[in-house]
Parts: C-alpha cells; sequence; structure tokens
C-alpha cells in the first residue's frame, strides 16, 4: 500500500506531464495554423520583410548592315570589373594568421596586370587609395570596358574580391568606313549622331529584368524568382555598298589632299532605283573614337552642308527651255565674253571671247554664262522657277538624314535684275548635293525624278520588316527632253577641256562641272578665291546607270572644277566595274558648238 508521500509525488508527475503536453499541443496548433491554415498570409508579411534582389538583363541593340549584310554596326559585351578591398585586406590578414591558403594581394595584382595591361603598381595604388579613403570600403572598379578576353583571364583567377559585370557595347568593325553616315553612340549607350540618331527606334532593345527576394543572409528565396527576357533591337539595312564605300572614300581623300582642299565628297547614285551606293567623305570619322575626329568632321557634310552649284545647273536651265520654251540642242543665240541686258543686269564668261553664234550645245560645251543667261529668256523667270522645284532644287531629299540642310531659292517674286540671269547658270540660290544628284537622276531617268533612298528596311526581332516611307517619282520633263540634255552633256564630255581626263575607254558618258563662289564668313558678299567645285556625270549615256558627283572645298591647287576630274574618272569606272556594267554599243551623237 503506497504511503501518502508517494501518491503526491505520482501527482505533481501527472500535473506536470500535462502541462507539457498542453504546451506542446498550444506549439503545435500555432505550427499548424502559421504554417498550413494562414500560409500565405505569413508568406506574404515575410516577403514584405525580405530584400529585394534584381538586376536588368540588357536586350542588344539592333546592327547596321550594308546592301550585302555586311556589319557596320553591332553589339558585342564588355564587363566592368570591380574589387572589394575590405575583403583584400581581410584574406590578406587570414593568410598571415594561418588559416587561410590563398594567394596573397601582392601576387594576385601582378596576374590581373598581365591581364589586363596595367602596370602592377597601378592596380595596387587603386585598392590602396580607396582604402586609404575609406578603410571599410567594399566597392572600387578596376576596369571599364574590358573584352570578353580580358574577362575570361580575370574569371579563371578564381579571387573572390573581383567581379565583373558584364553590358552591351556598340562596335563598328569597318571603323571610319560609311562612318559620317552611320554615327555613333555614347559610352553609356545613347544615340548621338547619324543614323543611329536617325534609326534608333529600330535599333533600340527593350531591356528585360531579373526580380527575387533575399533573406538576411543574403540567400535568394526559393521560388521567388520572376524572370523578363529582354528584346533585341531591329536590323537597319542600308543601301549602300561597304566595299565601293571604302574605295570612294580612299579617293576623295586622296584627291582632296592632292588638291589641298578642306573636304570632299563622292556621291554615287543608281539611276533605275534612287538608291545610293555610296556617299563618301573626307575628312571622316570612325564611329569607335568619334572624339578623335574635330567636331565639323563627325557629321555628313554631305547632307549638312548647301553650296551654290554654279555652271552645273546649265544643265537644268537647257531641260527647261528644250521641255518648255520649243528649244533643242542645235538652236542658237549670239553672246560675248561680257554682256549687260537690257534689265541692267551684268554676266560675263570665264574667259574673254568676241560674239559667238552659240548653240544650245555650244553653250554648255564651254560653260557660257552669257550664252545661258539668253537663252533663259526663251522661258519666264517664273517657269524656271517652277522646273527647278520639280527638280527638287530647295526641297531638301526623301533621306531626311541627321541635320540635312536644304537648298535655298528664293521666290520668283524676290528675284532682282541680276538674280534673274544668276539662277540660270547656278548663282543666287544653293543646293545640297542630294538634291542635285536627284534632280541629274531625272535627267538621266528620262525625265522621272526618284526619291533618294539610304535606307532600305528595318528588320525587327520578331522577323517583321519595315519598309521607309518613299514620295512618288516626280515627272520633271519629257522623255524626249531628258535625251537632248543627255547628249548635250555627252558632249561636253568629250569636247569640254576636261574631256582627255575623264574619258572612259568602251563608255559614252555625260558630264557638267560647276565651280561655286563661296560666302565670306561675314555673310556681306563672295570669298576672294575661293570655290566649291562639283563634277557630275552619268555613264553610260545611251542607258544610264549610275550617276557619280565629286566635291571639293576651296581646292587651292587648282581652284576650278578641273580639280576634281581624275577622281570622277577613277570613281565612275570604279562604279562601272563593280556592277558589271556592259560598255557603250553606240556611238554618241556629235553637236556643233556654233550655228552654221
Amino acid at each position: 500500500m503506497s504511503t501518502r508521500s508517494t501518491r503526491s509525488q505520482r501527482r505533481r508527475t501527472v500535473v506536470a506531464l500535462a502541462v507539457v503536453l498542453a504546451v506542446l499541443a498550444g506549439f503545435i496548433v500555432r505550427l499548424v495554423d502559421i504554417q498550413v491554415v494562414n500560409a500565405e498570409e505569413h508568406i506574404e508579411d515575410s516577403m514584405e520583410n525580405a530584400l529585394a534582389g534584381g538586376q536588368t538583363l540588357y536586350g542588344a541593340r539592333g546592327s547596321i548592315v550594308d546592301a550585302g549584310g555586311n556589319l557596320l554596326a553591332g553589339s558585342i559585351l564588355q564587363y566592368d570589373c570591380q574589387l572589394d578591398p575590405l575583403l583584400i585586406t581581410q584574406i590578406d590578414a587570414d593568410i598571415i594568421d594561418g588559416t587561410s591558403t590563398a594567394d596573397p594581394w601582392s601576387t594576385v595584382s601582378v596576374q590581373i596586370a598581365e591581364i589586363t595591361g596595367q602596370k602592377v603598381e597601378k592596380v595596387q595604388q587603386i585598392v590602396a587609395d580607396t582604402l586609404a579613403e575609406d578603410p571599410d570600403s567594399r566597392f572600387v572598379y578596376l576596369d571599364k570596358g574590358v573584352d570578353t578576353e580580358v574577362y575570361r583571364g580575370l574569371a579563371d583567377l578564381g579571387a573572390p574580391y573581383l567581379v565583373c559585370l558584364s553590358h552591351p557595347a556598340r562596335s563598328y568593325p569597318d571603323g571610319a568606313v560609311a562612318g559620317n553616315l552611320v554615327g555613333f553612340v555614347s559610352s553609356d549607350g545613347e544615340a548621338l549622331a547619324g543614323l543611329e540618331v536617325l534609326e534608333n527606334d529600330c535599333l533600340t532593345p527593350t531591356n528585360g529584368k531579373q526580380s527575387y527576394q533575399r533573406g538576411k543572409d543574403g540567400v535568394i528565396i526559393p521560388g521567388t524568382e520572376v524572370r523578363q527576357e529582354a528584346a533585341d533591337g531591329g536590323t537597319v539595312q542600308l543601301t549602300i555598298d561597304n566595299d565601293l564605300q571604302w574605295y570612294m572614300q580612299q579617293l576623295i581623300a586622296e584627291q582632296g589632299q592632292n588638291m589641298k582642299a578642306k573636304s570632299g565628297s563622292i556621291m554615287v547614285y543608281e539611276v533605275a532605283t534612287g538608291k545610293i551606293r555610296a556617299a563618301a567623305e573626307w575628312p571622316s570619322v570612325d564611329p569607335n573614337e568619334p572624339g578623335e575626329a574635330k567636331v565639323r568632321d563627325r557629321a555628313s557634310r554631305i547632307f549638312t552642308n548647301w553650296f551654290e552649284p554654279g555652271s552645273t545647273f546649265k544643265a537644268l536651265t537647257a531641260a527647261t527651255v528644250i521641255d518648255a520654251g520649243g528649244q533643242t540642242p542645235q538652236s542658237s543665240i549670239t553672246a560675248s565674253g561680257s554682256e549687260t541686258f537690257p534689265n541692267g543686269a551684268r554676266v560675263r564668261d570665264s574667259f574673254a571671247h568676241p560674239a559667238y553664234n552659240y548653240t544650245l550645245a555650244g553653250v554648255l560645251i564651254d560653260s557660257s554664262n552669257v550664252g545661258i543667261s539668253k537663252f533663259s529668256e526663251k522661258v519666264s523667270a517664273k517657269t524656271r522657277y517652277t522646273y527647278l522645284k520639280k527638280f527638287g532644287i530647295g526641297d531638301g531629299s526623301s533621306v531626311n538624314f541627321l541635320g540635312e540642310q536644304n537648298g535655298l531659292i528664293y521666290p520668283v517674286e524676290e528675284w532682282g535684275a541680276q538674280t534673274t540671269y544668276n539662277t540660270s547658270y547656278g548663282q543666287g540660290l544653293t543646293t545640297t548635293l542630294p538634291e542635285l544628284v536627284g534632280a541629274y537622276g531625272a535627267i538621266a531617268n528620262d525625265g522621272v525624278r526618284l526619291p533618294l533612298q539610304l535606307v532600305e528596311s528595318c528588320t525587327k526581332a520578331d522577323g517583321s520588316v519595315v519598309k521607309p516611307e518613299l514620295p512618288e517619282p516626280v515627272k520633271v520633263v519629257s522623255a524626249s527632253t531628258a535625251e537632248q540634255v543627255r547628249e548635250i552633256i555627252g558632249n561636253v564630255a568629250t569636247q569640254s577641256t576636261n574631256a582627255k581626263r575623264i574619258k572612259i575607254e568602251g563608255y559614252n558618258i555625260g558630264v557638267k562641272t560647276g565651280t561655286g563662289e563661296k560666302i565670306n564668313d561675314a555673310g556681306t558678299g563672295y570669298k576672294a578665291g575661293a570655290y566649291f567645285t562639283t563634277m557630275i556625270g552619268m555613264a553610260p549615256l545611251e542607258d544610264p546607270q549610275y550617276i557619280v558627283a565629286v566635291t571639293l572645298d576651296e581646292p587651292s591647287r587648282i581652284k576650278s572644277s578641273a580639280a576634281n576630274a581624275s577622281a570622277w574618272q577613277k570613281a565612275m569606272t570604279q562604279v562601272l566595274k563593280t556592277y558589271r556594267v556592259m560598255p557603250s554599243t553606240t556611238d554618241l551623237v556629235k553637236l556643233a558648238k556654233f550655228a552654221q
């Protein structure tokens, strides 16, 4: 029989066990409530208190390619590499204590320098300077914009305090080839010039994002990762031929320097399509290093500069008086080397001569200002203005290049006595190279002016192709008029003083030159002895396939358009070879300079 003390001890044990079981049951009930009944509520609460993390997923900026798909601008991966100075000191301390077998910073810094090409002293100084400023610093850049090879070399070191983060960067594999057209971007990818800006909507990628939640220990909480993929930019295809562009840039650089000019350009235009196959400039810019070029050399002079076209406009005046004034290449007038017109305007030729009984063809062959002024009287000033506008003068081009200028032609009501005649031979107004090429394109294309085209298409990341919207062709003159003007400039090519310099064996060519005066810096008159020279022509004359225009700004070795002759001949010869244009099979009709 149990004693009273024994029963009391058992009772206390049972009570204690009951209390323990009650507490345990309470914990279990609460645990079920947290993890099962109200799990979602508590997860949301914990997520609110977790550390949000994430990173940008960069899409690649689209490529710019030439007509054949050759890369002119593309995106590559570069890496910004950073160090953790505090961790470097901690590891070095552990090495001294014998608790780490890692290589010391003195050894790793030498390896880093060998990989990056930096001096060891510079690498070590980066860390030393950062720690001197803040002994607890966890971040400093080692180098920015390193390539994949350097990144891999650094990654192979396995240093825990060295991290490289990737980002897209722009690359221009052919350097300055088409650099003035393509343009460039800033170090952070912002489009700054040329087609990089003009086609930015097509080229710009859509960046994605990877987000997640982390606990206080920095570990990513499973199931919290959300990834939104990036979309790359589209591909812009140009109409230019990369190899032809390279050749023309070399050619105009050589000619410009030989003639001691300020700058020069060559444009190649395809008659049947209106497409620009080359737009070469000197000086040029390498988009990989735009800062090394002068500011004035970073844009495209072809599209942003205007000039007085000089005698190249005589072909447009000839087309006007043939189409609207009943004239022919053999129509004639009498013109002296210098004359005063009834309205008081004074016009003189570039050379002195007595009164000649010029044909219209002869006026262009000798490039007589007096002669073309007299022919311009065959139609009204208003009619000439209307035809100049139909030729596209003063309206810019359909390319709409960044910063593109328009030529300037005043309304006919504002023409004074002198301007009325000056405009017939390319003075008293301005144009641009694209405008001039487009106007000659109408003469080459049986009187129909096609819109100029530099961008072929934009192919988006999803494969859809967007073509540029182009204006409708413009009928400027009749096919018969265009043919007669071609005959005239064909005789200019064979009978003018530049005939031997520009001859291309086997081909009939048509050419006209222009020597335009330049406005002085004060804008108060013409600059003495300074000219903008132009030579523009087409081949083969009986069925023109291509137009080539060469310009020089202030050539000083030869100041007339003769300075352009050898470059034009070489440029057109190369174009005919590149596109395998068949030689002429008919003889050029010889036109008389003087009336019988």
